[in-house]
Order: C-alpha cells, then structure tokens, then sequence
C-alpha cells in the first residue's frame, strides 16, 4: 500500500470517527441519513428482477465472520444476513448454518463455507443472492481473529448466558480450547465472548447460531450506546485493521441509525429453515427453499406472485436432484455428535499440514546453507593439496614452512547446525 492510500485511510477513518460522534449525540443526523442505504441502491430491470425477492425500500447487509490465518485463504464460520427498513425502523437478521449445501458457481453443490475458499467473499456473495435469489446490497467482513479487539475496544459486552458452559479441546487449532462459563448475566471481556460464541453443546451449529445471535445484538446494543463515545478512538483503530466493507459513511451512518432504532422495536432473528442430512459421511444442512424464500418475502414485504413461485419450485427441483440416494436424514443427537468429530478431525488435518508446511520450509533453509559448507569445506581440501613446487635443484634459501593445521570434519548428517 503506498503512502497516498495509507493517508486516503487515515482520513477516512478520522471521517467517519467524526460523523460517528456527531450521530451518536445528535438524533437529527441519524435521520438525516436514515435512508442513505436504500437511496444508493441500483435500479434493477424487470428482468433482473424476475422472480426475485427485491425490495426497493429494504437493503440487505451480507455480515461475514472469517477466520482467516497465515499460508491460508480462510473459512467462513459466521454468516448472516441482515434486513434493514429505514423508513419503519426495523431490522431482521438470518443466519446461515456454515454446513448450508449450496451450489457454487463452478464447483456444484458444497457447504456454503466452501465458498469462500473458492472465490472469497465475491463468491460466497454470489452464492448466497443464488440461495435466496434476492440481491445483497452490502457486505461486512470480520476477521473473527479481530472480534477480540473489537470487544475489548467497546469495553467488553453483556450477555445472559444461558446454562452452565464446559468444554475442553486440547486439539483446536488456536492452541487449545477452553471454556468455564456460569449462567446468568456476564459482562466479558474479548477471549471470554468468543469462547461463549464457540460453545458446542447438544444442540450443536443450532445452539451455536443462536449464540451468534445473542453476542451479535450485545455488540450492537453496546455499538449505539452514548457511553461508547470516550472509546471510539480505540474502537476505530480495532475496525480498521479487521473489517471491511464496501459502505459509504452515509451508509454506515444509517446502518447503525437503523440498528439503534430497531433495537427498540425488536430486532428479529431467524435461522435458516432445513434438516441435517449425511451424505457419504459428511454433514450437511439441506435448506427448505419454500420455507426460506417466504421468510425473506415477509422480511422485505413482498407478496408471492407466479414468477416468484415458479422461481421456488424449480430451484426446489435442481436441490431435491441433486441429493444422491445414499444421503441419510440423522437425528440431532447423532448429526451432532459426528459434526463434533469432523471438526476435530479437521482442525488435526489442518495441524498436520501446517507441521509439513514448517518441516518443507525447515529442509529448505537447510538446503540453502548445504552448498555454502560444500564450498567453504573445497577450499579447505584445495589448499591442503596443492603441490609443493621442488627446489632441489635450485640453490635457494629454503622458505619457513607454515605448520598444517588438521581441519576438522563437517558433519553434513546434523539438522540445522553446521
């Protein structure tokens, strides 16, 4: 990044901490942007809108969790869909199980966190506005590694927890897993929400998702609280560093104006409807299209017309098709318990091929110091074999030999020594 964008964004985040300041102390801005969102929306044709769930009033906000780490592209663990209505001041959020098969552009039917391993946030984009068949008008993306920072900017959050919380896993992949957690309410600090958010329990991707929910509004109550004022500075330098989004200020202005309103009102959670299928031992979320499709049409105020039915039953068709005979329907108990499994077996795969990564890079570096010893080691042998010319037959005055010194071997069996 050259030094022209490193100042572009210096003053676009001292830009928006101003106008967030300003909206945070002053209603009449927040509505003075309350419909920024709707009003930048692109005018789509008839055909672009042809059996597709598209509201001109309403925008939709693709939020996306990614853990993303070194020497790998990343998975999307969190994803959700949120509904704003500026004008009736409400907002809905639909979460969308990581294990969700949908079709991918390109490589068929996947779990929709495939996606992004695929074609990034671009296509798990695509793929969602395919699932849904409406078009996302904006998109959020977290680094879930940034959630910390972020949560313990805003001065950490409340949440009511539930029931009693205790796991173990030594396994994971971020050097262990380990969560001790009461019931009741609990003011936490970063590490402690994200482990609330990765608790597993019987109701496994449900229970989480519904987790994710909670811990998404105690964020957003504290975002537009007027206490956050003296922390927005901190606050801003954890945003920046781990999200992006492709909102304008006036955007974001009324994003978190529609938010702090809806709160009010009620913000409304869903997940999206279907059954846990294995197919070939992998666990998959199948969705209910129908069910889905009526969701988001009562979200965004739409009526069911012909086209939109004809819509659901041929995309119903191609989901119902593409299930291969040997799929079997599991109950939760067993869907969880295997999905508990797979995941540490992938997170053990995931170890093993950063170990391999680090022995290939390891034999590399030596492999690079292997000819420096070579050559220093024939310099030695070169010097100590070098003929000593005869002077017998000339009369000259014997020159002083040097005494040899014995070169000791090199051992070239030693790892990382020489």
């Amino acid at each position: 990044m050259g030094n022209g964008d490193k100042k572009n964004k210096s003053s676009y985040v001292k830009y928006i901490l101003i106008l967030v300041v300003v909206f945070i102390l002053s209603g009449m801005v927040g509505a003075f942007f309350a419909n920024a969102l709707v009003d930048n929306k692109p005018d789509y044709n008839e055909d672009d809108k042809k059996g597709m769930l598209v509201a001109k009033d309403k925008a939709t906000v693709m939020i996306m969790g990614v853990d993303e780490r070194a020497d790998d592209v990343g998975r999307s663990d969190t994803l959700m869909i949120a509904t704003l209505d500026p004008d009736k001041n409400q907002a809905a959020l639909l979460s969308v199980p990581r294990d969700t098969r949908v079709k991918i552009k390109g490589h068929g039917f996947d779990k929709i966190n495939a996606a992004y391993a695929y074609g990034g946030r671009k296509l798990t984009q695509e793929t969602i506005e395919s699932l849904l068949n409406t078009h996302i008008d904006h998109y959020i993306k977290i680094n879930v590694h940034g959630f910390t920072k972020i949560i313990d900017a805003l001065g950490g959050i409340d949440i009511d927890v539930e029931k009693r919380m205790y796991y173990e896993d030594p396994w994971d992949d971020d050097g262990g897993l380990y969560i001790d957690l009461q019931p009741g309410m609990q003011h936490m600090d970063g590490k402690t929400a994200i482990t609330y958010v990765r608790y597993r329990d019987e109701e496994g991707d449900i229970g989480r998702i519904k987790r994710q929910q909670n811990f998404m509004k105690a964020v957003m109550d504290k975002l537009v609280s007027p206490t956050i004022i003296p922390k927005l500075p901190a606050i801003v330098s954890a945003v920046s560093d781990s999200v992006e989004t492709d909102m304008s200020v006036s955007e974001i202005l009324s994003f978190l104006g529609t938010l702090q309103d809806a709160k009010d009102n009620g913000l409304k959670s869903e997940m999206l409807p279907g059954k846990p299928v294995y197919i070939e031992g992998i666990s998959y979320w199948v969705p209910d299209i129908s069910k889905t499709r009526q969701i988001l049409a009562n979200t965004l105020g739409i009526k069911i017309n012909q086209s939109i039915t004809t819509s659901i039953h041929e995309d119903n068709i191609e989901y119902e098709e593409s299930i291969p005979d040997n799929a079997v329907e599991v109950t939760e108990k067993e869907r969880i318990k295997r999905e508990i499994a797979q995941e540490r077996e992938e997170r053990l795969q995931r170890l093993r091929e950063e170990q391999e990564k680090s022995t290939k890079r390891f034999k590399s570096e030596v492999d690079e110091e292997r000819p420096r010893t070579n050559s220093n080691r024939e310099k030695v042998e070169t010097r100590e074999e070098t003929p000593v010319e005869d002077n017998t037959t000339k009369q000259k005055e014997p020159v002083p030999q040097t005494p040899t010194r014995d070169v000791p071997a090199i051992d070239m069996n030693t790892t990382g020594k020489s």
